[in-house]
């Protein structure tokens, strides 16, 4: 490590370190429970682009026990501090402050603690009991402890930023939260430090996350792409029925299509999904659905089959003893 990049492991430490640091301009936060991969350190160089060279951007690498369940891999989630020394660093991070439980939680467990409400309950919420509710008590800690100006975080654990931006709101946090769009490999698959328990066959099983979250992209764009030449052929209909009078079966088809086409389709966007994720069931080994939805990005509800604006599409699925999350941002034509 360089002599300008700083392990802290002790809050009063920290408290120093921000005191001297805090000079220099803004201050950004990027939390981790460790294990860094690239998707860690494309969170790392946004922070540093925001606040440019005379700021400081702070690593957090603490695997909060708060936020897994009963049966989840706490004592097997992968720790691997030295290595994330050198990724962060190298990201462009001033520091890492990686503190042990006793430090983070003083005296145990803590008794008061933060209640993600009812959109902390679907999906994740839903699947992993008070998860959320460990995620938020965490992060609110770390927000006190570092002091950021602004903190930034991965759209790939949508259902989290959303609930984070609702925390800042609700409590009046004095912190800009950013969310990063999600970072995948060559084959698609979105950056985990949970994909390293798969085994080779798990993987090609898994592929089908992302490829589920493609295929319903891909059908909303077709969509879109019909809905707009219908705007432009008001006589579709009767041309394909003429058509199909001269037999031009391909053709009447295509028109046929242009004619139906309506605004919204959630419904067939869903389907396309999980026409992906029904034929991963029955690989070998088998993806285990979880969920699929299309939600609200404000709440997490599932939006109607006629929405127009922004959405989610979420996948939650375990292959083997690995469970897996992705999600799209997708936008739904336009308010009339």
């Amino acid at each position: 490590m360089s002599r300008d990049f700083a392990l802290i492991p002790t809050r009063a430490e920290l408290e120093r370190t921000l005191e001297h640091a805090a000079p220099r301009g803004r201050t950004a936060v990027v939390m981790t429970m460790g294990a860094l991969h690239d998707g860690h350190a494309t969170l790392v160089r946004a922070a540093r682009a925001h606040v440019g060279t005379e700021g400081y951007v702070v690593v957090t690498v603490f695997v909060n026990p708060l936020q897994f369940g009963a049966g989840e891999d706490l004592d097997r989630y992968p720790r691997t501090l030295e290595a994330d020394l050198k990724t962060a660093e190298a990201a462009g991070a001033n520091a890492v402050f990686a503190p042990s439980a006793d430090e983070v939680y003083p005296g145990g467990a803590p008794q008061v603690r933060i209640t993600a409400g009812p959109m902390g309950e679907r999906l994740e919420g839903a699947s992993r009991p008070g998860h959320f509710d460990g995620m938020l008590t965490v992060v609110a800690k770390l927000l006190h402890l570092t002091r950021p100006d602004v903190a930034f975080f991965g759209q790939k654990d949508a259902q989290q930023l959303a609930l984070i931006r609702r925390m800042a709101k609700d409590l009046n946090f004095p912190v800009e939260i950013v969310g990063v769009p999600t970072v995948r490999e060559p084959d698609g698959l979105a950056l985990s430090s949970r994909n390293r328990y798969l085994a080779p066959g798990e993987r090609r099983t898994a592929l089908a996350l992302s490829a589920a979250l493609f295929a319903a992209r891909d059908r909303l764009a077709a969509q879109a792409a019909l809905l707009a030449r219908a705007e432009t052929l008001p006589a579709s209909e009767s041309r394909a029925e003429a058509l199909s009078r001269l037999g031009e079966a391909r053709a009447a088809a295509d028109a046929h299509a242009v004619a139906a086409a309506t605004p919204g389709g959630a419904h067939a966007v869903r389907a396309a999904a999980r026409a992906v994720l029904d034929e991963a069931a029955k690989a070998e080994p088998p993806l285990r659905l979880d969920y699929l939805a299309l939600v609200d990005p404000s709440d997490f509800t599932e939006v109607r089959d006629d929405h127009t604006g922004e959405a989610i599409l979420a996948v939650a699925a375990k292959v083997g003893t690995t469970r897996l999350i992705d999600n799209l941002p997708l936008t739904f034509g336009a308010p009339a």
